[in-house]
């Protein structure tokens, strides 16, 4: 039987399973929701690590595509108190180099055979229909039968009922994001606070970090440990109020800091910081598996997009070492996976308490300090 593979979701993850299967010439078709590639901003500056990210670059055969879209320099970090007083300054040395979201999934996407991706399908609903085949329901009404399904499909993963009961809960923190533009210009006191790659600003329970991306662009999240009910207050579509809303939280701090929020050239966008349990897992489910945030979602710690990679080459490489016995090949990929994932989500735990707990930000500072 000729094997074919059906992925829900054309993120990272997702992408790297079907180029790795593309490799080893078997067929995979992925379904996205969004209309095309260029729908929406792919998010900010990812380090790609040399264990996971670039392992699976390299399954992929992508390592020197991935290498002409690497920001030089966008691996140094900073760390400034509330006045802009350097705490921390690393020069970026090349181990983790840092690329464009947005950059590295065209590399993906350029890679794959068109018509790979169905673009504007998104997936209203799956039912078993017996023997590990299953039926995909669009919102347009159409369906599809397959034998072998991935969900790849992020966060609130409409596949992952099929293998587990869990979802995702809201870990007590959001993120609010902007972004400034031509800064070296606009913002020069804010752009040199910044400075060539990452920055964070921390204290209990509250900070700020950027990230200076190509073309004059600082990247912020500002982060605040606060219940979901304290952001649902606040209308984020009215762009003014919400930035003196969200800057209200930082008074006291450097202009060179809270310029990062009150000169936002974009609406501030919440990204409420959900996970599921540390060590999720399920039993092997016939005709379907999980990866990336599908099957292990956890606070943003530098490792999801990486993770992500990782799962999609290893699931490729699994299945195309057993290319007739599929079962075999998701169980040993699950098995890896989920030890892996159980790992990086008390990390990702451990790194949120080391960025906003009661020691912020020195417990995070000697966390680094440690790893040089």
């Amino acid at each position: 039987m000729t094997t074919s593979v059906t992925i829900v979701g054309a993120g990272l993850g997702g992408l790297t399973l079907t180029r790795v299967l593309h490799v080893h010439g078997i067929a995979a078709t992925i379904y996205e929701a969004e209309p095309s590639a260029h729908a929406r901003s792919q998010g900010g500056q990812l380090d790609v690590h040399e264990h996971d990210g670039q392992r699976a670059l390299a399954a992929a055969g992508l390592t020197d595509a991935f290498r002409a879209i690497v920001h030089d320099g966008g691996d140094a970090m900073r760390a400034l108190d509330r006045h802009g007083h350097v705490l921390l300054d690393q020069p970026g040395d090349g181990r983790r180099p840092e690329v464009l979201r947005g950059d590295l999934r065209r590399v993906l996407i350029d890679s794959l055979p068109a018509g790979t991706i169905r673009w504007g399908r998104k997936l209203a609903g799956v039912r078993p229909l017996g023997g590990g085949r299953h039926e995909l329901t669009f919102t347009d009404g159409s369906t599809v039968e397959t034998q072998w399904l991935v969900g790849a499909d992020g966060a609130w993963s409409k596949v992952r009922p099929l293998v587990s009961d869990a979802e995702p809960a809201y870990v007590g923190v959001s993120f609010v994001e902007t972004y400034l533009h031509d800064v070296d210009r606009r913002f020069p006191a804010t752009a040199a606070a910044v400075g060539a790659g990452g920055m964070f600003a921390l204290e209990p329970g509250k900070g700020i970090s950027a990230h200076r991306e190509p073309d004059g662009v600082l990247h912020t999240y500002v982060q605040l440990m606060r219940p979901a009910a304290w952001f649902a207050d606040i209308d984020f579509n009215d762009t003014a109020t919400a930035k003196t809303r969200i800057a209200s939280e930082f008074d006291g701090w450097t202009s060179a800091l809270t310029t990062l929020i009150t000169g936002s050239d974009t609406g501030l966008v919440l990204r409420t910081v959900n996970a599921l349990p540390v060590g999720h897992r399920w039993a092997r489910t016939p005709g379907v598996t999980l990866l990336g945030d599908a099957a292990h979602l956890s606070p943003p710690a530098g490792d999801g997009a990486n993770l992500a990679m990782l799962d999609g080459a290893e699931l490729g490489e699994a299945i195309a070492a057993r290319p007739g016995d599929i079962e075999h090949a998701l169980a040993t990929y699950e098995a890896a996976m989920f030890s892996r994932s159980e790992v990086a989500a008390a990390g990702a735990h451990r790194v949120l308490d080391l960025c906003l707990g009661e020691r912020a930000p020195f417990s995070l500072i000697d966390f680094l300090s440690a790893e040089q």
